[in-house]
């Protein structure tokens, strides 16, 4: 890239950064930080240990957001000025310098979601839960390359990944599957893929090799640890034990330490089979259940104001909120937003994020 248009490039992402400076959220985030900062103070602060926890939550996120907006403004303040220093027949140094202005380009993207993470629950960890939809064979599959699917977005975000409870179909894929994903903002994220998924391609299982249409559910859930406002009745709950699924022979699980918690008011259903114990697997159907209770309390609240956007509908045709096309053409397409990538094997190879980032700016319009 020439100099001339290396100079002018910093320059207006310079432009774009102070502008998010002087951003309403912006100056209301930094506000907030020392509002917090000055909490943390009080004498009696450490007294309530929840309420503490969720001062240091809050600040954390809000120091990531502008910690990174001074650090990417320093940078481009730095790579301007050697763009006026260097010599205009320097290769290797102009091609370094947009080797760094494409780094800086990424940071501002990733900015530019944060600033789009104004949600209660968005700074938290999220409860992924997929299940196999229309279909039959194919959705089992569908379901399983979903997953694959999150795993490696998580990967290349810098996320954790516990699977939390599974049902493997006896043809390959999965029933259903969930899974906790852990690091900043995952839930505010991740609530864009909430929906039904289809895929369109030539079944692997058809022996006249015709083209077949599968779907699969995405359900997305905050992790709640504690929240004093969802509250779980002991009479309202049913738990019931039985024996987590093995490999087969001595590693057979010889003891009910799987769980399955039922609340009865709303008929949701959690379970989990995967931690060490009884008791293990019951406190994290427990956090699954706090997280699917505030899932459904903040879609309850969107629905009576006309706001949901993303909501779960029938695992079948003509709800799904996007669309994988692998035949007669390829393309990957989000009904919400029209956004699309025609590289699709790109896609399932975890590369979501253009599609997350133009779900939160037109929601953020819609609303």
């Amino acid at each position: 890239m020439e100099k001339k248009v290396l100079t002018t490039e910093f320059e207006n992402l310079l432009k774009k950064v102070q502008d998010f400076h002087k951003n309403p959220k912006t100056k209301l985030m930094q506000s907030k930080k020392s509002e917090l900062e000055q909490i943390t103070l009080e004498a009696d602060f450490f007294k309530n240990k929840k309420r503490s926890q969720e001062v240091y939550n809050e600040l954390k996120n809000l120091d990531i957001f502008l910690s990174d907006l001074d650090k990417l403004k320093n940078l481009l303040n730095d790579n301007f000025e050697l763009t006026q220093i260097v010599d205009e027949d320097d290769v290797a140094s102009l091609d370094e310098l947009e080797g760094a202005l494409n780094a800086c380009l990424g940071s501002l993207e990733q900015i530019q979601a944060l600033l789009l993470l104004d949600g209660e629950y968005d700074g938290l960890n999220a409860i992924i839960e997929i299940n196999s939809g229309a279909g039959g064979q194919d959705a089992q599959e569908w379901a399983g390359i979903l997953y694959r699917m999150y795993k490696q977005y998580c990967q290349k975000s810098g996320y954790s990944i516990q699977e939390l409870n599974s049902s493997e179909a006896e043809g390959g894929g999965y029933k259903s599957v969930s899974f906790l994903a852990s690091g900043q903002f995952v839930y505010g994220y991740l609530k864009a893929e909430k929906g039904v998924h289809r895929l369109v391609r030539i079944s692997p299982f058809d022996s006249a090799s015709r083209r077949h249409t599968s779907f699969a559910s995405v359900e997305v859930m905050p992790e709640i640890v504690d929240d004093s406002s969802i509250e779980i009745k002991p009479d309202d709950i049913r738990i019931d034990t039985y024996r987590s699924g093995g490999a087969g022979g001595q590693h057979v699980n010889k003891t009910d330490s799987a769980v399955r918690i039922t609340h009865i008011p709303t008929g949701i259903v959690v379970a989990c089979q995967n931690e060490r114990s009884q008791v293990q697997n019951k406190e994290t159907a427990f956090k699954m259940l706090r997280s699917k209770l505030a899932e459904k309390k903040e879609r309850d609240w969107l629905d009576k104001n006309k706001e949901i956007k993303g909501s779960l509908k029938k695992i079948e045709w003509g709800s799904q909120i996007r669309s994988y096309v692998f035949q007669p053409y390829t393309m990957v397409k989000d009904h919400r937003t029209n956004f699309e990538n025609a590289d699709v094997q790109k896609v399932i190879d975890g590369d979501l994020h253009p599609f997350i980032l133009d779900y939160l700016k037109k929601s953020q319009e819609n609303t």
